[in-house]
């Protein structure tokens, strides 16, 4: 069983920047895959980011790339996503993931289905 502990967050003015961070437990953090989803109110679940096991590969979509940034730290346990020059539109709560079956995940990270464990989410508000 995986259990992933979010932090961050939070109210933010148009412009600026945040960051959520999430650490795995119960398997050995290394040979996860990574990643983070959005939903805003009233929409599905949007794909934002994710990384390799590695840390060497990384994927965005198209409406954060430039602005956010995903990183992992192993020795710390954590990955995090560093968020700058946020808009109104970013507003949504924010929700770890986790792939840790096998690298399916890798070819469509904006999948849903092939990611195995999610987090609690953290909300992320940013004023106009």
């Amino acid at each position: 069983q995986v259990q992933l502990v979010q932090s961050g967050g939070g109210l933010v003015q148009a412009g600026g920047s945040l960051r959520v961070s999430c650490t795995p437990s119960g398997r050995t953090f290394g040979s996860y895959g990574m990643g983070w989803f959005r939903q805003a109110p009233g929409t599905g679940r949007e794909f934002v980011a994710a990384v390799s096991w590695s840390g060497d590969t990384t994927y965005y979509a198209d409406s954060v790339k430039g602005r956010f940034t995903i990183s992992r730290d192993d020795d710390k346990n954590t990955v995090s996503l560093r968020m700058n020059s946020l808009k109104p539109e970013d507003t949504a709560v924010y929700f770890c993931a986790a792939a840790v079956y096998g690298p399916a995940w890798s070819s469509t990270p904006n999948q849903e289905r092939l990611w195995d464990y999610w987090g609690q989410g953290t909300q992320v508000t940013v004023a106009s």
